[in-house]
């Protein structure tokens, strides 16, 4: 019996890690190409990569993602998030595979004071927004089954840094940690990558949103994390105006998994109980929790 072929860009971060187990887990053959295999800027590259793998759905975890860097170098986040995944499109149509793309919480303006949904319209703060909200029209305009997915606050075990790790890291220098009170809703990626296979399997196409399901600020989330380690440091709201930012950043970026939750995804789990698994996880001390 042939197994369906699987392409993951991006598969040595910390979500294309997790795509890679849980699609392997479930039957698929994956081809993973990590940074530096292919170059997705390379159009040709890109379409005779698949062409070889003869894969029938690519998914596109690569981005570049520094959000303050992208403000003094817009042409290289527009470049990995918009014309890589021009690329990616082509090669898929070229192939008549599907693609599934990752999108960012921050193509909203963070105004509304509520989670957003697919329906909300999107309205960028900066070139790292911009980027990914560019490469969400190169994917919708080149394929009529293309599956875009956006999330917020990416968090897995496998990543040397990410929000947990740098709090982790505050953590034991000791001191006053002061951390922004913006809110949003915060991912683990082996959920995300569990919901992300349900979604591939029912076929379904057009945006999706898929945040951690918990709209929470990023001081309270730490305050989680703490707790959840048994460390209890200083914890301050960080003043905005002392620690402005080169980029723009919404105040509230939290999504609303109503949509997901409709075509009879499971919920993404519990915040607390998702910390508590990565910490175990990351302790090798048990499997992923879906």
């Amino acid at each position: 019996m042939h197994r369906e072929i699987v392409a993951i860009f991006g598969s040595g971060g910390q979500l294309g890690v997790e795509l890679r187990k849980e699609f392997a887990a479930r039957g698929y053959e994956v081809a993973a190409f990590a940074r530096g295999t292919v170059d997705i800027l390379d159009s040709a590259r890109v379409e005779t990569a698949l062409a070889q793998c003869n894969a029938s759905i690519v998914i596109n975890s690569a981005a570049y993602n520094n959000v303050d860097v992208a403000e003094e170098e817009p042409l290289a986040a527009y470049q990995v998030n918009g014309l890589a995944v021009r690329n990616l499109s082509m090669a898929c149509r070229q192939c008549h595979a599907r693609l599934v793309h990752f999108s960012t919480d921050y193509v909203f303006d963070g105004l509304a004071g509520r989670a957003y949904t697919e329906e909300d319209r999107p309205r960028p703060l900066g070139a790292y927004g911009v980027s990914k909200l560019s490469g969400e029209y190169y994917a919708s305009a080149y394929l009529d089954d293309a599956l875009v997915i956006r999330t917020c606050g990416v968090f897995g075990p496998v990543a040397k840094k990410n929000f947990v790790e740098t709090m982790l890291a505050l953590g034991q220098k000791g001191g006053v940690i002061r951390v922004t009170e913006k809110v949003a809703s915060p991912t683990f990626a082996p959920a995300l990558a569990a919901r992300t296979a349900d979604l591939v399997e029912r076929k379904i196409s057009g945006i999706i949103h898929a945040g951690g399901g918990t709209p929470i600020s990023w001081l309270d989330w730490a305050a989680m994390i703490f707790q959840a380690a048994g460390m209890n440091p200083t914890l301050r709201p960080a003043d905005e105006r002392e620690f402005r930012a080169v980029a723009r950043r919404p105040k509230y970026s939290a999504l609303s998994n109503g949509k997901l939750e409709s075509l009879g995804i499971a919920p993404m789990p519990r915040l607390e109980d998702a910390i508590r698994t990565y910490l175990n996880m990351r302790a090798g001390k048990s499997a992923p929790q879906s």
